[in-house]
């Protein structure tokens, strides 16, 4: 191991130790206003999280945004950041889940090429990890994915917290009764399995918002005719390029 290395591993295992235990210190001075066994639970999974992330580096301190999904996670989005925790789990027992550091290490979030995955092909988020994100290297519209559309994800599991997945679930079960009307209104010409796909998942607003994000509104799997017309808001390919554009007037 050469000194360079030594360093980095040292500055890794400074940064866990500090972000798992000021993320555990916040997480059960919160907890404590309910109840000391909720301070334990929180401060456990804010200072596990704080060690992961720490040591991978995924807060960018350079940054505002850095600094308020490092405090999210360790308060509000508490809850989901607990599921993504199971997901990084279930990536340590994957043969080769593929960690991608270069989407990871200060983009305040973690992906994985493979790990937990719900469905083939997709990519799933639940907290601040990406799982199934695929071959991102040197592939633009897979990273395009990560970047525009799963961390649209990874940060509405952080303004919503413990209701994110609950508001999520709750759709995709309300809409599979509303699904099977659909289809027999439409006459039954398209397969049941489409149309819930459609109602359940391509519609939901969380979906829609990301989808939107990422300039891929409608999607390709969403049938026609069912759900919103119009994106939720401008791709953020469009914020970037009218931002640069901005700058560059604002230096002339």
């Amino acid at each position: 191991m050469t000194e360079g290395s030594q360093r980095s591993h040292v500055a890794a295992t400074a940064e866990a130790l500090a972000t798992g235990a000021v993320g555990a210190g916040i997480a059960a001075s919160l907890g404590a206003f309910v109840h000391p066994v909720v301070a334990v639970v929180l401060a456990a999974i804010a200072g596990l999280n704080g060690v992961v992330s720490g040591w991978r580096g995924i807060y960018d301190w350079r940054r505002s945004d850095g600094w308020l999904a490092a405090v999210l996670d360790s308060t509000w989005a508490t809850p989901p950041v607990a599921l993504g925790l199971v997901a990084h789990a279930g990536a340590a027992i994957t043969r080769d889940p593929g960690y991608v550091a270069e989407l990871s290490a200060r983009h305040n979030r973690h992906v994985y090429q493979r790990g937990v995955a719900l469905k083939r092909g997709y990519a799933f988020t639940i907290g601040n990890v990406v799982s199934g994100a695929g071959d991102v290297r040197g592939n633009a519209r897979r990273t395009r994915l990560i970047t525009d559309h799963e961390d649209v994800h990874v940060w509405q599991s952080r303004w919503f917290g413990p209701a994110y997945p609950v508001l999520y679930g709750l759709w995709a079960a309300g809409a599979v009764p509303a699904a099977v009307v659909v289809w027999l209104v439409r006459g039954r010409r398209q397969p049941v399995a489409r149309v819930v796909e459609s109602c359940a998942y391509y519609t939901n607003p969380f979906e829609w918002w990301a989808y939107s994000r990422d300039d891929h509104w409608p999607p390709h799997g969403k049938l026609a005719g069912i759900g919103w017309r119009k994106p939720a808001a401008r791709p953020l390919a469009t914020v970037a390029r009218r931002v640069r554009r901005a700058s560059g007037r604002a230096r002339h």
